[in-house]
């Protein structure tokens, strides 16, 4: 029998096994568990902390001026570097001689240097050793070929790292027109100008998309030297921004800036029947006296117009038969009152007893405002709905981010904006609000007959040479007044500069005509020691036949050099108009030549066919002009290698045959 000690030993080496047995079987279930049940959520962690999808920005579509020229534009660029394990060592011994003797040719640099460097990374195991950086297209393709990067990404250890960097061809000038469209860690985007406005909808492009694996401290590295999903580029805008005039525009509206020693100014020249912008340029003065493109002021800076609203006022009150520009005015020797509140003329004693047209011509503040005060004194509310018929409340509806608010006081709306004096004000230009391309197209109105066209910076779209969308001219108001107060005010703008009386008068030249109205307004008023002015000049060219219209404003002018409309910004206006006018080529005295070649016609339409309808499969190039099979395959993201001159005879790939990205062609040539 057994004894007790024996049987109590026996119990616990039953009971610690079975225990084991529970734990056992508990082990089999956790990892049954883990295996079968969780498995997939602890697979999807792994790859989440060792795999992530990158996205690979389109590239940005271009930005091009009326012809052509390049505005903005999108350059790729790539980073270079190498996964020194990824490689064998009998490889990494054949071509590591090759790679940094290629790599130091390029640089112009020690190959030895670069050898020990890439050995002792090599030792230290760097997975996403830097080869080169910010590398063009062609320098890329050029790496790529070199000795073990060739190999690709598995047995090379090639990296490929893109971005993408915008590009401003023009520099500073019309920059911020050109715009941007920025994105912050946050997401918050930033839009400024046509860049910015048009991003969205069609310069963006779809992204792509690229598969990396965490390497360690924080690096990943492309998995395949491949893209999981191609980006699509985005669709080419094309402005109606002219180059030349934009030039123009730029360099007469600096060296304005900097002989009066303003703060800041802008141009805007627009062509009067379409509304199409040519040049707008916006110059502000940083700390250390220079100018740059700081604000988009014609668009965003709502300010008192001053005497350029005189021209609104009239128009009221010339279609409302209130007045007639011969309707006499006296000026009180240059001094009105109303409610202890004076009204003065420039001129000490102001110019006595003339006619409402003769004073719109010599800017009498007080012949302007004795006018409008007698014709709407007891119905201020008619003269206020006569510039609401005309649009000045309304914003353009500019497609631009940032438009200023226009303001017009109303005696109806309690918004402590009218005043007992705020209809006198207002008719010389104070207590309303304007942005300059606001009253721009206001004088654009009366240059092409009394259509109030919509400002318009986008020609269209396109998408290589097809065309996605076109932009016509917006009416904003067909006839904001009658033909005959058009004719009344177009006269008057023409005596502006013509009669020797005009404001405008020292701009007259024989040689063109122009016609525009001269403005001079207070800033800061309320505060003497921080008085200063605005100077504009607003019209068009030429003064019987309007093909543009212009504004130009300069905001505090030195004092003591002059703040003068008509000495400001008159000069602007004047060297604008006249280099538009003499560099204008006579179009319509060329006759018309018809050159058409049914041979280059033919070969264009052979290339066209051929690159629309080839994305990833081999084409037919024999007998295509070398240039043009080049191009083709280069577009495909094909290597090319050409063999003698001429026309295709020969392609190392056959016709119909599946390619892949960087394959190799070779092109015989007869």
């Amino acid at each position: 029998m057994m004894s007790e000690k024996e049987s109590n030993i026996l119990n616990k080496l039953y009971f610690i096994s079975g225990c084991m047995f529970v734990f056992a079987l508990m082990v089999v279930f956790k990892l049954t568990k883990i295996q079968f049940v969780e498995g997939e959520s602890y697979r999807a962690l792994a790859e989440k902390r060792t795999l992530k999808d990158v996205i690979i920005p389109a590239n940005r579509g271009n930005v091009y001026s009326l012809h052509g020229n390049l505005l903005a534009t999108s350059v790729p660029k790539y980073d270079i570097r190498i996964d020194l394990l990824a490689s064998s060592s009998r490889d990494f011994e054949s071509y590591i001689g090759g790679l940094c003797d290629s790599i130091s040719n390029f640089y112009n640099n020690s190959s030895q240097d670069l050898q020990k460097r890439i050995r002792k990374a090599r030792a230290n195991k760097n997975r996403y050793f830097l080869l080169a950086r910010n590398l063009g297209y062609s320098d890329y393709l050029n790496f790529r070929s070199f000795p073990l990067l060739n190999l690709g990404a598995y047995k090379g250890g090639l990296i490929v790292d893109q971005k993408t960097k915008r590009d401003y061809p023009l520099g500073a000038i019309a920059q911020r027109s050109i715009g941007y469209e920025r994105t912050d860690d946050d997401g918050f985007i930033t839009r400024v100008g046509i860049d910015g406005a048009f991003g969205k909808d069609y310069l963006r492009g779809v992204d792509g998309k690229r598969l990396k694996q965490s390497i360690g401290k924080g690096q990943w590295k492309p998995i395949d030297d491949f893209n999981q999903i191609e980006p699509q580029d985005g669709y080419d805008v094309y402005t109606t921004l002219d180059v030349n005039i934009q030039d123009i525009a730029h360099h007469a509206l600096l060296e304005q800036l900097e002989i009066y020693k303003a703060d800041h100014g802008t141009v805007v020249v627009m062509e009067t029947e379409t509304g199409e912008i040519r040049a707008i340029s916006n110059l502000g003065k940083n700390a250390s006296g220079k100018y740059y493109e700081r604000l988009n002021y014609a668009i965003g800076e709502s300010h008192e117009p001053g005497s350029t609203f005189k021209l609104m006022a009239l128009a009221v009150a010339l279609e409302d038969l209130k007045i007639d520009t011969t309707t006499l005015v006296d000026t009180k020797n240059g001094i009105l009152s109303f409610y202890g509140k004076k009204v003065r003329d420039s001129k000490d004693g102001g110019p006595g007893e003339i006619s409402v047209g003769q004073a719109f011509e010599v800017s009498s503040n007080t012949g302007i405002v004795s006018a409008i005060h007698e014709a709407y004194k007891n119905d201020p509310s008619s003269f206020v709905d006569g510039l609401y018929r005309m649009n000045l409340h309304d914003s353009l509806g500019l497609t631009l981010v940032g438009e200023g608010k226009s303001i017009i006081p109303d005696p109806r709306i309690k918004n402590n904006r009218w005043s007992g004096i705020a209809l006198q004000w207002m008719a010389y230009g104070y207590g309303v609000s304007l942005t300059p391309l606001q009253t721009l197209t206001f004088y654009n109105a009366i240059a092409n007959g009394g259509t109030m066209v919509k400002p318009r910076f986008i020609k269209e779209v396109r998408a290589i040479d097809q065309t996605v969308k076109v932009f016509g001219t917006e009416v904003i108001n067909p006839q904001i007044c009658k033909p005959e107060t058009i004719k009344k005010l177009q006269a008057l703008l023409k005596n502006v500069v013509e009669k020797p009386h005009g404001t405008g008068h020292r701009l007259y030249s024989e040689n063109f005509s122009m016609a525009g109205k001269t403005g001079t307004c207070q800033k800061n008023y309320t505060n003497k020691e921080q008085l200063n002015y605005i100077s504009t000049f607003s019209g068009y060219f030429p003064a019987d036949s309007p093909k543009y219209s212009c504004i130009v404003v300069i905001h505090e002018p030195d004092k003591s050099v002059g703040y003068y409309g008509a000495d400001v910004s008159g000069p602007v206006f004047k060297k604008i108009a006249q280099k538009i006018y003499t560099d204008a080529p006579t179009v319509a005295s060329i006759e018309k030549l018809n050159l058409k070649s049914k041979i280059v016609e033919r070969e264009y339409q052979d290339y066209y066919e051929i690159s629309q309808n080839y994305k990833s499969i081999m084409p037919n190039l024999k007998g295509m002009p070398a240039m043009d099979a080049i191009a083709i395959l280069e577009n495909m993201g094909l290597n090319v290698t050409i063999i003698g001159r001429g026309i295709v005879r020969k392609q190392s790939v056959k016709t119909g045959q599946k390619v892949t990205l960087q394959t190799n062609i070779t092109l015989e040539l007869s």
